[in-house]
Formats: C-alpha cells, sequence, structure tokens
C-alpha cells in the first residue's frame, strides 16, 4: 500500500484503501458543497468518463494495475494509508466512522483515495444474531449522524439521486437562531440557508398558498420573495422566509386567518401548520410547526382611496418593502 501511495501518479491522491475480506467497496465520486451543506455523492466511473484526468491511461485509473481514484467508498470494511502529515493536518483526523470523515475532509481539500484491487483476509468471526447486528447498525448510524452533525452537512444526496437529511424537522427548532439586522448567522459564516430549511420554507409556502387559493384569498408574491421567483423559479438560496401579499379585505375568506383575529391566538391548523398575528406588527404569520419557526409572512395590502395605490400598515424598513399601483394586480383571481 504504501508503494502504491508513493508511486501514485496522480497528485490529488492522498490515500490509498483495501478492502478486508471479499466484498470489494463501491469506489464513488464526492463533492462537498460547504455552502449548501450538502454532500453529493456519484459513481466515480460516470464522474471520470466526463472527462476527469483525461489521457492519463497509465495510472490508477479505472481498475487497472494500480487501482481506481475515488472521492469516497461505500461502507465495506478497508484498511486506509495515508502519510501522517497528511493525516494530522486534518482538523477531525481520527474522528469516527473514520472512512466517512476522512472522505469528506479529503473532498474539501480536493484529494482522493486509491482503491487497491488487492484485499485483506478477514478473520472469521461466529455469525452475529440478529439482535447484535441491530446493535452495531443503530450505533454506526448514531456515529454517522454526530459527524455530520458536527461537520456541518445537512443534506447527502446518494448516488441513486435520493436524499438523506440531517438538519430541522417538524418536530425540530429550525437550523438558526433569531435574525439580527435582517442577516441570519448563517450569511455571516459564508454560507446559504441550510437544505433542509428550505425544504420546510418550500413546504410552509406551498401548504399556505393552497389555502388562500382554496379559500378565494387574492395573493400575490412579495419582495425578495418575488425576486427569487422571477430570477430562479424558486426561493433565493440564503433567504430565511417567504413574503406573501393579500388584500386586507380578503382576510376573513380564509378560516385559519379569521380564527386567528377573531381569538386573538396563534392557531394550529390539522397538517400542524401555525398561525398567528405577528408581533411586530399588523400582518400575518404562518410557521411551520410549533417547534420549527421557519415560516411565511401575510402582508395584508388595501388600496388608498382615489390614488389607485396599495399600500399596508406595517412596514420593516426593507429596500424592496415599497408601495405599488394596484394596476400591477389586475386582473388577478
Amino acid at each position: 500500500m504504501r508503494d502504491a501511495l508513493e508511486a501514485a501518479s496522480d497528485a490529488t491522491v492522498r490515500v490509498v484503501a483495501a478492502a478486508v475480506g471479499t466484498r470489494r467497496p463501491r469506489c464513488l465520486s464526492l463533492e462537498l458543497d460547504v455552502k449548501a451543506w450538502t454532500a453529493r455523492y456519484g459513481h466515480a466511473e460516470q464522474n471520470d468518463h466526463k472527462g476527469d484526468h483525461k489521457g492519463d491511461h497509465k495510472g490508477d485509473q479505472h481498475g487497472g494495475q494500480h487501482g481506481d481514484r475515488c472521492g469516497a467508498l461505500d461502507g465495506a470494511p478497508v484498511v486506509l494509508l495515508l502519510r501522517t502529515r497528511d493525516l494530522f493536518s486534518l482538523p477531525f483526523p481520527l474522528t469516527r466512522p473514520v472512512p466517512t470523515s476522512l472522505s469528506l475532509q479529503a473532498a474539501a481539500r480536493g484529494w482522493r483515495l486509491l482503491l487497491l484491487p488487492s484485499a485483506f483476509p478477514s478473520a472469521p468471526r461466529p455469525p452475529p444474531s440478529p439482535h447484535a447486528l441491530w446493535r452495531a447498525q443503530s450505533a454506526s448510524d448514531a456515529r454517522h449522524r454526530a459527524l455530520l452533525e458536527a461537520f456541518g452537512v445537512k443534506l447527502e444526496v446518494l448516488p441513486d439521486g435520493s436524499r438523506r437529511w440531517h438538519g430541522c424537522a417538524k418536530d425540530t427548532p429550525r437550523c438558526f437562531g433569531t435574525v439580527r439586522g435582517q442577516t441570519p448567522e448563517y450569511l455571516l459564516a459564508g454560507r446559504w440557508t441550510p437544505p433542509c430549511c428550505l425544504r420546510a420554507l418550500r413546504a410552509t409556502a406551498r401548504h399556505v398558498l393552497a389555502q388562500l387559493e382554496a379559500a378565494g384569498v387574492r395573493h400575490w408574491l412579495e419582495g425578495g420573495t418575488l425576486l427569487g421567483a422571477v430570477r430562479l423559479g424558486d426561493i433565493v438560496p440564503w433567504d430565511y422566509d417567504v413574503d406573501v401579499g393579500l388584500y386586507r379585505e380578503d382576510v376573513p375568506k380564509c378560516r385559519w386567518l379569521a380564527q386567528v383575529v377573531a381569538s386573538g391566538v396563534p392557531v394550529e391548523d390539522p397538517e400542524g401548520f401555525l398561525w398567528e398575528k405577528a408581533a411586530e406588527g399588523e400582518f400575518f404569520r404562518v410557521h411551520f410547526s410549533r417547534a420549527n419557526r421557519l415560516h411565511v409572512d401575510l402582508w395584508p395590502f388595501y388600496a388608498r382611496p382615489g390614488t389607485g395605490t396599495m399600500t399596508k400598515d406595517t412596514w420593516l424598513g426593507h429596500r424592496q418593502d415599497v408601495e405599488f399601483p394596484e394596476r400591477f394586480l389586475v386582473p388577478l383571481g
């Protein structure tokens, strides 16, 4: 293994791996998108066929005598070898599970693993009981979750396109604290909105818009949400809420808004979304859940008499928070 590491023709190869036993690990590509809190896995062969290291047929590619270049390996047992100086230059050199930990840190530095064709024999062991297998798998899953939490990875996209989520959910708080000065903490760290939070925002927005549509409430997208819809067809990747305008006179048409106005207290609908009057002024807020406060803001607008200008009673100082001609909304169902 040491000879293979020293002889590797690719300078990005910093780790050599060999299987243990008869099961050979799958060679995967790995892209770590730190800004988007996401690790994307693929099939290394697909990645290499797209032109990665074109022209290098003498070295360590595609199962030749020196092995396969990989971004990561699947969960099969392996022996890993790397130089001491490389190992201890990593911020988390020995964090378990080690293969996943090293792969993520290597991806952040542009390193690759070299999977050798040879394998080490595995020691014979009695077959484990179903309970022992369950305990081992549970412990492995717990270590994996703890590792990704420590590394700030909220989403894994697997080679088959499926997704594993590691961030917030309906029954947990959102991934960031109170927003101060209209700047969430993740932007100060140079990152975008965690993907789990964007997923919750999309779910909340879809639910709210469906409720307004069903009730016949005239509504439209506002501010940064409108900008994202026009430019991206989605929420802008650094946003932390969704803004929707509606006609103030239509508020009683929505049963949940009507209940909030009548009772003066938050109302939870059957799907777990929490409707309330915002403490900051004359508008409404719909949260993903009681625990998770990712939300949609509902801004009641009305036409100023004699001017044809849409205005509202609460302004929060956003640059895009402006009055506009009512003709922009006509016709609006």
